[in-house]
């Protein structure tokens, strides 16, 4: 493959394809791109939620909340980087 990615979008599809053994490497990479952008979707709203008016209220700093919407962003940014690029 010949596509350039970010360099966050590249180390974890790197991760990902390094513990896969694909039969043949552009279904492999294509649907490993979907499982990847899969994961990092979920770990997103496990880690990071898209919280709730109510809990930005209970925590109350701005900075605690800016930190979290960015890491929030950065990963769904990633996920959306290796759904796009088909």
């Amino acid at each position: 493959m010949t596509e350039s990615f970010s360099p966050a979008a590249q180390a974890v599809l790197d991760a990902a394809t390094s513990v896969c053994h694909p039969e043949t490497e552009v279904v492999a990479f294509q649907c490993t791109r979907l499982e990847v952008a899969a994961a990092l979707r979920a770990a997103a709203d496990q880690v990071v939620p898209d919280a709730a008016n109510y809990l930005r209220a209970a925590i109350n700093s701005v900075d605690w909340w800016d930190a979290h919407d960015q890491i929030r962003a950065e990963l769904l940014a990633i996920a959306a980087e290796l759904e796009v690029r088909m």
